[in-house]
This record gives structure tokens, sequence and C-alpha cells, in this order.
């Protein structure tokens, strides 16, 4: 650590082993949770999904393309977590209006819209294979 320089660990970085593992099932299933209660598009996102994964087992048999099918989905869900978390931060930080929370909530944004492009390409790839 620098001199001079406090920095503030959280008091939960000290759990290992199992406990910790516990822990963070647990913190992950209160984010999920969070998520779906406090973000309008991650609902959404939910619902495309329920609609989605089991339409891959219909729509292909091809186990790899199917499989690639699924992990866009999943892929544009985690994006959209990470983009709802740098949401929830930024908006923590101040509500005002500046050009850097801006600026990180677009690139937020602009990860989700390429995560729905890779989705798109993925399932037009696979059905038409």
């Amino acid at each position: 650590m620098e001199a001079g320089v406090n920095v503030q660990e959280s008091p939960f970085k000290g759990k290992t082993g199992l406990k910790r593992v516990w822990n963070a099932f647990f913190y992950s299933i209160a984010g999920l949770k969070a998520a779906f209660k406090h973000e309008d598009a991650f609902r959404q996102e939910v619902l495309l999904a329920a609609i989605l994964i089991p339409a891959a087992f219909l729509l292909t048999p091809n186990n790899l393309a199917r499989a690639a099918m699924i992990a866009s989905v999943f892929l544009l869900l985690i994006v959209e977590l990470v983009n709802s978390a740098i949401e929830a931060t930024v908006d923590r930080i101040s509500l005002e209006n500046h050009n850097l929370a801006k600026r990180a909530k677009d690139i937020g944004s602009a990860s989700v819209l390429m995560a729905i492009i890779n989705l798109l390409v993925v399932w037009v790839l696979a059905i038409l294979a």
C-alpha cells in the first residue's frame, strides 16, 4: 500500500473456503432478485429467455448450434446485470447530470446493444445452418 493512502476494505473480503462460496451464492441470488424487482429491461429479457431457451430445442437438432443459441441468451442477461450495476453505482454516487456519468451509462447501454446484436446473429446463423 502506498504511503498516505487510506484504503477501506470490505469486511466480507476475509472470508475464504466454503463459507465464502456459500455467502457468494446467496449474494448472487439477492442480486438476481433485486434486478428482477427494480429493472424493467432485466424482467423483459428474462421473459425473452423463457421463450427463446425452449425455442432453441425446437428450432435445431444440432447440439452445438443449440448451445450457442442458449449461451447468447445468457450473455444478454449477464450484460444486462452488469449494465444495471453500472447504472445503480453511478446513481448512488450522484443523480446530477455529469458527462462521465452519462458516458458510463451510455457505454453500459451500448454493451447491452452489442449483446442483442450477438444474440440475433447467433440465432439467425444457427437457424439457417
